[in-house]
């Protein structure tokens, strides 16, 4: 499934269809509740007595005593721990490691420097409120060129934030292992989505990537989340 991708330049390129998965189909997965069900039983003693004479007989008398049942713990279900492995681009550019095989699409986008495509990379592991998503796209040649890549980052974070209706949380420049601009930008929506993404131009490219989680889970996949964005890697052309 594909959620939501965050990128802009002087255009919104987020699809109607890109927008209406996302809010149907992510992030709607919870951890199963199991809620154990107690049956309450109980023993009836009856107590009779013989007849004395010359009274009456009296009717039996019926005693009904409550037996005590030990409640059931609930059954916890641990989220099942997906299994890492390094992804490597299909064109060879980049690597990252990612929870599974990545879901890829590709989506092309009109914008005011002409169509440019969209290749999308997203990874949702079972029973966890999180997606891992790498997105890249080349630029027209002269483009590339003569923008400044700072220009380039700037803009694609004043999109994402635009497009999502979020608040910035920080920032910082950064740079990729062999020495490419980068941005890392954390930022939350109305909706309580925590983002954690990483952007870098090289080579005539921009590449983002990406986690989302819910800001419940972002305590406990702190780490996790810092693990995969360390873990990308810009290929470099031979």
């Amino acid at each position: 499934m594909l959620l939501c991708v965050l990128l802009g330049y002087n255009t919104s390129i987020i699809s109607d269809i890109c927008i209406g998965r996302a809010k149907s189909m992510t992030f709607t997965r919870f951890l199963p509740l199991i809620a154990a069900t107690v049956v309450c039983g109980g023993s009836f003693v009856v107590e009779a007595r013989q007849p004395q004479p010359p009274t009456t007989p009296k009717k039996a008398t019926v005693v009904q005593k409550k037996v005590p049942v030990q409640p059931k713990k609930p059954t916890v279900v641990e989220p099942v721990q997906p299994k890492w492995q390094l992804f490597r681009a299909p064109d060879g550019r980049f690597t990252v490691l990612m929870p599974g095989t990545p879901n890829q699409q590709t989506q092309t986008q009109k914008t005011q420097i002409g169509e440019i495509d969209l290749e999308i990379f997203v990874a949702e592991p079972p029973k966890q409120q999180v997606a891992y998503v790498v997105v890249y796209n080349d630029f027209p040649y002269s483009y590339g060129k003569l923008t400044n890549p700072q220009t380039i980052l700037d803009q694609a974070q004043y999109m994402a934030l635009k497009t999502t209706k979020s608040s910035l949380i920080r920032q910082r420049n950064i740079r990729s292992s062999n020495g490419h601009p980068g941005k890392e930008i954390e930022y939350i929506n109305s909706g309580g989505k925590i983002t954690k993404s990483r952007m870098y131009v090289a080579e005539g490219r921009l590449y983002q990537v990406m986690a989302i989680t819910t800001r419940k889970q972002q305590k406990s996949l702190a780490k996790t989340i810092t693990g995969y964005l360390n873990s990308f890697q810009v290929v470099l052309k031979n």
